[in-house]
C-alpha cells in the first residue's frame, strides 16, 4: 500500500470536550512540594491548566504541525504516521528519526529543517537528508494499535520495511533518542548491511528490559560501575525519580491509563514531571520547553487516545525481551555517533557500553537534557551531520 497524504484536522467537538474537562478539573491538595520532591506540584499544574483552558490555541499549533508533509501507511498490518521532508541539496540521503516516551513526533520539529535543508539554516547543502519522522507504533497518529508484542526492537523491523519496502530506499541513516535510540541501535544491529550509520542521544543496552526485574532498569544495581562521583549522584537521583514511571508502565500500564484517558489535567501532570526530571530544566520548564509545546505534547496524546498504547511500549519490552540477530562484535555494527547531555539523568545507563558500538563519534554537551532534539537542536544536528558525513 502506498503512503497516503494526511492532514491533522481535529474535530471542534473534541476540542470543546477538552475545554469542558479542564473547566471541571479537580486538582489535589498539595503542601511542602515546592521542590517537586513529591511529584508535580498542584500550584504549577494549576497554572498550566489555566493557561491551557484560557489562552492555549490548538488551531495555531495544528497549523504549524501541518506545515510539514504528513502521510499514513500500513506496515505489517499496523497504521504508521510519518512526516517526510525531502532533502534540498546536492545528493540528499535518507534519514529516519525516531522519538521516545513521553515524546511525540513533534519533538523532532526543530531538527527537520536544518537536516533537510541545511543551506536555509546556514549549513552546507552537501549535508542534506531526506528526513522521515514516524510516530512510534501506538503513539500519536500511529494508532489505533490492536496487537501485542510491539516494542522497540520489533519497531526496527517496521522501520526497515518502511524505509526499504514502502519508500524504496536501498540504504539509509537512522537517529533517535530514548525509545527511538534503542530502535535505532537495533537497526544498527540487525540491519547494518542497509544502515550506513546511526546517531543516538540515549545510550542503553539492547538487553535493558531482558532480566528478571524488568521494572528496575539497573538490573538491581545501585549504580553502574565506572561512574564518577558526580555521575553516580546524578544517576541515583534520576533512578529515584524514574522508578515510578518505569514500574507502573512495565507492570500496570492499563490501570494507569484510566486516569490518563479521563482527565487531561492528570495526563499533563504525568507528562510534565518527566520533562522536568529528565530535561535541562534548571531555569524552569517554561524556559526549557515553553508552555505551548508542553500542552501540544499532551494534546497529541489526548486527541489520539494513545497514552495507553504508548505506556504499553514498556510492558511489551519486558514481556518480549530483546533477542540478538547475531553474535558478532560489536553488537551494533553500523558506525555510531553518540551525543551525551550532562543534564540528562539517564547518562549512567551508557557507562561502559562503548565497546558494544562501532563508535565513530562520542561527544558530551553541557546544555540540554534527555529531550535534546528539542532542547539543544543545534548540537544534535551538528553531531548527526558529523557522524554521517563520511558515509554518505
Amino acid at each position: 500500500m502506498a503512503p497516503q497524504p494526511f492532514r491533522i484536522e481535529i474535530p471542534q467537538a473534541a476540542l470543546d470536550d477538552v475545554a469542558q474537562r479542564l473547566e471541571r478539573a479537580r486538582l489535589p491538595h498539595d503542601y511542602a512540594n515546592e521542590d517537586w520532591s513529591y511529584g508535580t506540584p498542584t500550584s504549577y499544574l494549576r497554572e498550566l491548566v489555566d493557561y491551557w483552558r484560557d489562552e492555549y490555541d490548538w488551531r495555531t499549533q495544528e497549523k504549524a504541525i501541518n506545515r510539514f508533509d504528513h502521510y499514513r501507511v500500513e506496515v505489517d498490518g499496523l497504521p504508521i504516521h510519518f512526516i517526510r521532508a525531502p532533502g534540498k541539496g546536492l545528493a540528499p540521503r535518507p534519514l529516519i528519526l525516531s522519538h521516545g516516551w513521553p515524546w511525540t513526533f513533534w519533538d523532532m520539529h526543530e531538527v527537520i529543517g536544518p537536516l533537510s535543508d541545511p543551506a536555509a539554516h546556514g549549513g552546507d547543502p552537501a549535508d542534506a537528508f531526506d528526513v522521515i519522522v514516524p510516530s512510534m507504533p501506538g503513539f500519536g497518529f500511529s494508532t489505533p494499535l490492536t496487537r501485542t508484542g510491539i516494542n522497540f526492537w520489533s519497531t526496527a523491523d517496521l522501520w526497515h520495511e518502511l524505509m526499504t519496502g514502502v519508500l524504496g530506499y536501498e540504504r539509509y541513516f537512522a537517529a533517535g533518542g530514548d525509545w527511538g535510540a534503542l530502535t535505532t541501535s537495533q537497526l544498527g544491529h540487525k540491519f547494518a548491511a542497509s544502515v550506513d550509520a546511526i546517531h543516538i542521544s540515549t545510550v542503553a543496552p539492547l538487553s535493558l528490559f531482558g532480566h528478571e526485574r524488568p521494572w528496575d532498569v539497573t538490573g538491581g544495581m545501585l549504580a553502574p560501575d565506572g561512574l564518577s562521583e558526580d555521575e553516580r549522584e546524578a544517576f541515583l537521583a534520576w533512578q529515584r525519580r524514574i522508578a515510578s514511571h518505569v514500574c507502573v508502565q512495565v507492570l500496570d500500564p492499563q490501570t494507569l491509563s484510566f486516569g490518563m484517558h479521563d482527565s487531561p489535567a492528570a495526563l499533563l501532570g504525568w507528562l510534565v514531571e518527566r520533562r522536568r526530571t529528565w530535561g535541562d530544566a534548571r531555569e524552569g520548564l517554561d524556559k526549557a520547553f515553553g508552555r505551548d509545546f508542553l500542552i501540544t505534547t499532551a494534546m497529541i496524546y489526548w486527541l489520539t487516545e494513545s497514552f495507553v498504547t504508548s505506556a504499553r511500549f514498556y510492558a511489551e519490552a519486558a514481556r518480549h525481551p530483546w533477542v540478538p540477530s547475531h553474535d558478532r562484535a560489536p553488537v551494533i555494527e553500523a558506525p555510531t555517533g553518540i551525543s551525551r547531555f550532562t543534564h540528562d539523568g539517564t547518562t549512567g545507563l551508557g557507562a561502559g557500553l562503548e565497546s558494544q558500538f562501532n563508535l565513530v563519534l562520542d561527544r558530551t554537551h553541557n546544555v540540554g537534557g534527555h529531550f535534546a532534539h528539542v532542547e539543544a537542536p543545534e548540537a544534535v544536528v551538528a553531531d548527526i551531520r558529523e557522524t554521517m558525513r563520511p558515509y554518505r
